[in-house]
């Protein structure tokens, strides 16, 4: 099913700035409305144009319940609208919303995302995605397991504390060159990101995504709905994703045999020579550990946005990763793009999307 896709297409995407605090509510409403605005405005439609709605967030971050119906605030009250929510990052909205376009039953879909990462200690709230009988009573916080993760890659070989700089100053770099933003880091020498000292062992400050709030928007559309829309679609010819084992000690942290499945499922048969790809890497050891498990070979650019590395904006990240690959496609400087954007800790759960222009 997933490489039969190649009627639904990205036709739109805007996110919110990258910052490391904003001061509005955790409902995401005053980030969302400008983006929902901007797309308005680029692709010449109005809020009755969107057959169906879906978010993407998280209660626990938002610490209330239900905080995504407050959200639908920024969409408005009237006229009714058809919408639905998945409790993780938009990128599985994403896939619920490209689900209901194939089965007919629109024709346009708006997916969106929202976190304020910043109201709260980021490292243990995610604790929360553990297992809660057996892990989460431990409090293991999210950036301790990627450490172990980090930590049996460098002592198996697998890649050494200078790749994962290497990783880092790359998207510092990409940021630069992209314009930096507000969270991006700016430091691109690899010896001086190696002198800097340890904040959790193997990692230094650049190997950690920033906290970021933020809040992303993508317009999805079905074949001549997506022409009429915009001149360069992005057309999604492949789409998966596969889940690992919640149980740490259970599997190989250094692969990602759920995100090497969801690949083999996007791509299929077809060609792994992206032009680019954008991987939701949250820490820098999980760039090489994804680089091979997607099969990408060394002419694929990784993370031209700068990556999360460079804006980490929770439950929206994944999101924008799709967003921003469809934008080289929109821009006309690539033509063949992978997404991908990961849940869980430690690379728990993947998923991959392919984006193409077709003549």
């Amino acid at each position: 099913m997933s490489n039969n896709a190649t009627d639904i297409a990205v036709v739109g995407f805007a996110h919110a700035p990258h910052v490391p605090e904003t001061f509005g509510t955790t409902n995401g409403v005053e980030m969302l409305a400008p983006c929902f605005h901007e797309l308005y405005d680029k692709l010449g439609i109005k809020q009755t144009d969107i057959d169906f709605w879906c978010s993407g967030s998280s209660d626990y971050l938002a610490g209330r319940a239900f905080s995504f119906i407050s959200a639908i605030d920024a969409i408005g009250a009237v006229p009714p609208i058809n919408e639905s929510h998945v409790e993780m990052d938009a990128a599985w909205a994403l896939y619920e919303a490209w689900v209901k376009l194939r089965t007919g039953q629109a024709e346009t879909a708006l997916v969106y995302g929202f976190g304020k990462a910043s109201a709260g200690t980021l490292r243990q709230i995610l604790t929360l995605q553990t297992d809660p009988y057996l892990v989460a009573p431990l409090g293991p916080d999210a950036v301790s397991m990627a450490g172990l993760q980090a930590r049996a890659g460098i002592d198996a070989g697998s890649w050494t504390e200078r790749e994962m700089a290497e990783v880092a100053a790359r998207a510092a770099a990409h940021a630069a060159a992209k314009g930096g933003s507000a969270t991006a880091r700016t430091e691109s020498d690899v010896e001086k990101l190696l002198a800097a000292d340890y904040v959790a062992n193997p990692f230094r400050a650049h190997d950690i995504a920033p906290i970021t709030d933020g809040a992303a928007a993508i317009v999805l559309a079905v074949g001549d709905k997506a022409r009429e829309l915009t001149e360069r679609p992005a057309w999604i010819s492949g789409i998966a994703h596969y889940i690992d084992t919640p149980i740490l000690g259970a599997r190989d942290l250094t692969v990602s045999q759920s995100a090497s499945r969801a690949a083999k499922a996007a791509i299929g048969s077809g060609a792994t020579d992206f032009d680019i790809a954008e991987l939701h890497t949250q820490y820098s050891h999980e760039e090489l550990i994804l680089a091979r498990a997607l099969g990408l070979n060394g002419s694929t650019k990784i993370n031209v946005s700068g990556g999360p590395l460079s804006g980490n904006p929770m439950f929206s990240a994944g999101l924008e990763r799709i967003g921003f690959a469809a934008t080289e496609i929109f821009n006309g400087t690539a033509n063949r793009a992978l997404a991908h954007a990961s849940s869980g800790p430690a690379l728990q759960q993947n998923l991959v999307a392919t984006l193409e222009a077709r003549s």
